[in-house]
């Protein structure tokens, strides 16, 4: 509504900076999703605060990255990066120093919006300190995780956690139905508390480019590129990729772009070279490490197609940025797949990681690629539901539904206990 006063928002991602290194171990979607999510929000006119901790010892506390958007340092443990779960220790600290720096600065917020379990703890009890709605966005679930059993498991301390702020917070925003389903089978999540809000894409950075001139800029020499973009880690599937392409028909040999991970992704990645070497493809592929999200636009229009073959998304916004440059997507039937792709339109849907049906629909989306030229623009515009300005009025809107619900409580409370106590 147009008289309706800005939102004022304290978004909190404290193991993750949202201008981090994409492909890193800790910095992927969720990290897209913070800053997208609050630049959109802050350009309707709504102010917002990203609260995360200091990950280099030069960073400026203060940093304006929107239109009404700040992203805040604070200190929390050593400088620099650490693993997440090494972040756990110091959120008592994170929590301390955002009130701090709260009450110096005479800062009121009107709700708290909590990205992953850790920053959901510091959350917890901001909302009691305030004695404002919190808000919460979980990315991954580590009950699901587990129960996939691929990679590390998740320590009991961040199930606990996770269950006790969903029992704890005033609204959950699950990206999928799927999640949902699972906030609900894995920790008993009230329905009433869940509220799907798919994640978006930049419509503006991802566009399509030119097929031809990106192959060649690329080095591509002609050859047909399949492109992996993500986090290098077993749960992500890549082996199972790496896999398919020993099954390719036609005689076809494309090359394969795998895109993502550091320094800490060092040991996943010469287990994938030694798994190339293994199915004699290693001169097929190429692990081209981390690109700037600007970049990825070119490298997405040279390839014939995406694939996503991984074991677990929360959403998956790779499928969202490859299709917005009118590449075709295949995917297993993870996150929000089923939702974004038209199986035999823009991609195939598979339903799951095994090789030889990766193969299969690689297969045919390969055959079709030098058709896929007219369909870039439905590509895209089957993508409109997904543009950062639609999902941020949708979380706009929950947030005000939340604050007048919340409001009434508060108002239901003091009427109820006028007897006891002055609101």
């Amino acid at each position: 509504m147009p008289n309706e006063k800005p939102l004022k928002i304290a978004m909190l991602s404290a193991h993750s900076c949202p201008v981090g290194r994409l492909g890193t171990r800790d910095t992927g979607g969720m990290s897209v999703y913070v800053l997208e999510l609050a630049r959109e929000l802050g350009k309707l006119g709504h102010l917002v605060d990203i609260y995360t901790r200091v990950h280099d010892p030069n960073d400026k506390v203060i940093y304006e990255v929107g239109q009404n958007v700040r992203l805040i340092h604070l200190r929390a443990g050593e400088d620099g990066e650490i693993h997440k779960l090494a972040v756990y220790p110091h959120l008592p600290d994170f929590a301390r120093r955002l009130e701090s720096y709260r009450r110096s600065n005479h800062l009121h917020y009107d709700l708290i919006y909590s990205h992953y379990w850790l920053s959901a703890w510091a959350g917890r009890h901001l909302q009691k300190w305030w004695r404002v709605p919190h808000m919460v966005m979980f990315h991954t679930l580590g009950a699901v995780k587990n129960a996939v059993g691929i990679g590390e498991r998740e320590p009991e301390l961040r199930i606990e956690t996770e269950r006790s702020v969903i029992n704890s917070c005033h609204r959950i925003i699950a990206a999928t139905g799927k999640e949902r389903e699972d906030l609900v089978r894995y920790y008993g999540a009230s329905v009433e508390r869940v509220r799907v809000i798919p994640c978006g894409v930049n419509l503006d950075m991802f566009h399509p480019v030119e097929k031809e001139s990106a192959r060649e800029r690329l080095g591509l020499n002609g050859d047909r590129a399949i492109i992996f973009v993500g986090r290098i880690e077993p749960l992500k599937g890549i082996d199972r990729l790496m896999m398919a392409m020993t099954y390719l028909q036609n005689g076809r040999r494309p090359r394969l772009l795998i895109v993502g991970g550091g320094e800490n992704s060092r040991s996943e990645i010469e287990r994938l070279k030694k798994l190339a070497t293994e199915l004699q493809i290693h001169d097929r592929i190429e692990f081209l490490g981390l690109v700037k999200q600007p970049d990825l636009p070119l490298l997405y229009s040279a390839a014939d197609v995406c694939v996503v073959p991984s074991y677990y998304e929360s959403f998956g916004l790779v499928a969202l940025e490859s299709l917005a440059c009118g590449t075709p997507v295949v995917a297993t039937r993870v996150g929000g797949a089923e939702n974004i792709i038209r199986h035999g339109e823009t991609g195939y849907l598979v339903a799951d990681n095994e090789p030889h049906s990766l193969a299969e629909k690689i297969t045919l989306a390969l055959s079709e690629s030098d058709n896929n030229g007219h369909l870039a623009s439905a590509m895209r515009a089957s993508l409109a539901p997904f543009s950062w300005p639609n999902i941020a009025g949708a979380v706009a809107r929950e947030c005000r539904a939340l604050l007048a619900h919340r409001g009434m409580s508060l108002f239901q409370d003091c009427i109820k206990y006028s007897d006891v106590i002055q609101c």
